[in-house]
């Protein structure tokens, strides 16, 4: 019967993942330099550490995602471009089945209460509806130290031995593998102020960090990673904070689950003192709260770091949730009721859905590429810092950028506010075209740029599609264009299509 539980349990939680996973509407924006990174490393023999798609100034290309640049383009090449939302599934079902492991670990209560995975589930969806991000292996990785870490505590130490031999992995496919390291330390800090031994994590820890020396760069690559970690990005939306104006009244789900941990957690504390008071302090788990008190500030200053928390909450949470309502009396089918609903409606999702290669025409300037392409309008491209990498992959050799998201891994400080200031049309926009002068601009329509360039007495419109708009100058104006089909099936059927190549190394 518990295996069957247990089967049942898992299916549910890794279809509402999968179902969750088809609901993406585009793929990331830097999936496409990913893919090129991952390109160079399988066709080209070699890691790319310089910049071939900008016509704008590039310093060494310190690409800390290098290594997930090759699984994607792995899996593109030889399993199509479905298997990259099949590769995400696998990552996040992965997740949350690490997850479940560490909670039956440290609790002898039932770990498998679909009620609250849910919550932890829906709280992190719109991170990860964007098949597939690099940042997702360090969210794993991240869960794997959590449970290494875990059976640390429990005098299971042999495990700590794959610390090191993971640390070199995540630090060649992200660049948040700075958070294993924190996490080191805070086990260390947390089970010190627990009076528990917490010298073997400060070994492990010493033996970890002289690692991140294996990479392509050797030590230049150390410093680049703490200038990576540490910059402000002002202009990067996801890095800014969930209560910041954009993020006001979106990511809900994350909120209320955030809001409701800490809410668990309070309650255990205050019963805590009432059952000691005298004594209740020295009975806290230390590690526990410095592990969610680090990520829970990450999660409120960066929108792009919330998972940590909902990883961390789920994990150390689940046994102070289940505490409040294990004593409450319901029916005993209710548990069939609920898997029963939960399918159901899955199933209906995904039945009711198209699931294919997500293509979003307001996100991505799929047609007006093509425009580009198909006219054979060559040169330097001024096209926002987000689609960049999409239109080097799509329109390269013929055509070069001005940047892509790659941001700091290539490109030199203040190439984004420069880009800022002519979209919208702030003093001094029109610097970036002095010092950088383009020869097509694809630009959306919605900036107050766009609306000054179609005024403007040297550039002029020759495409206006719904969202976006090309711009070339007027001398090189042509008397007539091909149009770009309107079959939507196509540009998803050739959406991976490239000229980028690359010869082997020999």
């Amino acid at each position: 019967m518990d295996m069957w539980k247990t089967i049942v349990f898992y299916g549910t939680l890794f279809l509402l993942i999968f179902a969750i996973c088809t609901n993406a509407q585009y793929f990331d924006f830097d999936l496409w330099a990913r893919l090129i990174a991952g390109m160079g490393v399988i066709d080209g023999g070699g890691v790319l550490k310089s910049d071939f798609l900008s016509y704008t100034p590039t310093h060494i290309w310190y690409d800390h995602e290098w290594g997930s640049g090759v699984i994607f383009y792995v899996f593109l090449k030889f399993f199509g471009p479905y298997s990259l939302i099949i590769l995400e599934w696998i990552l996040y079902c992965s997740i949350f089945f690490l997850i479940s492991k560490i909670i039956k670990l440290r609790t002898e209560e039932n770990a498998f209460n679909i009620i609250f995975y849910i919550f932890p589930v829906m709280a992190v969806a719109a991170n990860f509806n964007n098949p597939v991000r690099c940042h997702l292996f360090s969210f794993l990785l991240f869960t794997v130290f959590i449970y290494i870490l875990e059976l640390a505590r429990k005098n299971i130490n042999k495990p700590l031995y794959l610390i090191p031999p993971l640390l070199i992995l995540w630090n060649n496919l992200h660049g948040g593998v700075v958070s294993g390291l924190g996490l080191i330390f805070m086990y260390a800090l947390g089970e010190f102020l627990n009076k528990k031994p917490f010298k073997k994590y400060l070994i492990t820890l010493t033996c970890s960090v002289p690692l991140l020396l294996i990479n392509p760069w050797g030590f230049d690559y150390i410093k680049f990673l703490l200038m990576a970690n540490t910059m402000p990005r002002p202009d990067v939306a996801e890095w800014w904070g969930i209560f910041s104006k954009i993020y006001l009244f979106r990511l809900i789900p994350f909120k209320l689950f955030m809001f409701a941990i800490i809410a668990i957690e309070a309650v255990h504390i205050i019963k805590m003192k009432a059952k000691s008071f005298s004594n209740w302090y020295n009975g806290l788990d230390k590690t526990k709260f410095i592990v969610l008190a680090v990520t829970l500030y990450l999660a409120v200053t960066k929108v792009k770091l919330l998972p940590f928390f909902v990883i961390t909450a789920t994990i150390f949470g689940y046994e102070d949730f289940y505490n409040l309502i294990k004593n409450i009396k319901l029916p005993h089918w209710k548990d069939k009721a609920l898997y029963t609903v939960l399918i159901l409606m899955t199933l209906f999702s995904l039945l009711i859905k198209n699931i294919s290669i997500p293509l979003n025409m307001y996100a991505y300037p799929v047609k007006e590429v093509e425009f580009v392409k198909i006219n054979n309008i060559k040169g330097r491209m001024l096209v926002n810092f987000g689609l960049g990498s999409y239109a080097a992959y799509k329109l390269y050799p013929n055509n070069l950028i001005y940047m892509d998201g790659r941001y700091e891994e290539v490109y030199y400080e203040g190439m984004v506010p420069l880009l800022k200031k002519f979209y919208l049309v702030l003093p001094y926009w029109q610097e970036i075209l002095d010092k950088f002068t383009p020869d097509v601009m694809i630009i959306e329509n919605d900036y107050p740029v766009y609306s000054v360039l179609k005024k403007s007495e040297i550039w002029t419109n020759i495409y206006e599609g719904k969202h976006f708009g090309v711009f070339v100058k007027k001398e090189n104006l042509k008397t007539n264009y091909k149009q770009p089909s309107d079959d939507i099936q196509y540009y998803k059927d050739t959406l991976f299509d490239t000229d980028i190549k690359f010869k082997k190394r020999v």
